[in-house]
């Protein structure tokens, strides 16, 4: 049996360092319009049916498959401080369930570290969603995002 209060055991976790000011890279997290650009696997079409970015505040994006199939995730906003961490539930159905996402946000001159982590509800979870791709399916989100912001820079 799994101790569910260790994060640790509980949580996927990726480090990047992004070309960009924290200003952009916020803007790009936070604005509907640029979510739509780079949310997402390569070669899936994000549309934003609903953002209220706030705390308590409910997002919801339908993704479509190169295949056709769409399938939506959502959550709810329950942590916001400004250039600095967003913390949200999420569900990315039907392949993840009850999971948190986290992304943290660090000044580092024109650059921007960003840690991005979701926590899941289980030791097995944890494992299982590993296993089905998650490092691979996040690095490829933000390769995209890492695209947008250059195309965003380089204006």
């Amino acid at each position: 049996m799994s101790d569910k209060n260790d994060l640790s055991k509980r949580t996927l976790t990726l480090e990047r360092t992004f070309n960009a000011p924290i200003r952009l890279v916020w803007e790009a997290w936070t604005q509907p319009e640029h979510i739509a650009k780079w949310w997402g696997p390569k070669g899936m079409e994000t549309k934003v049916i609903e953002h209220n970015f706030k705390e308590g505040g409910v997002w919801k994006f339908s993704m479509t498959m190169p295949d056709g199939k769409e399938f939506i995730t959502e959550g709810v906003y329950a942590v916001i401080v400004e250039f600095e961490k967003i913390i949200s539930s999420a569900d990315f159905k039907p392949m993840t369930e009850g999971v948190e996402i986290q992304a943290y946000f660090k000044e580092n001159g024109d650059k921007t570290n960003f840690t991005f982590s979701v926590v899941h509800e289980t030791e097995e979870y944890c494992k299982q969603q590993e296993e089905m791709g998650f490092y691979n399916g996040w690095v490829s989100v933000f390769n995209n995002l890492e695209e947008f912001l250059g195309l965003i820079v380089n204006k």
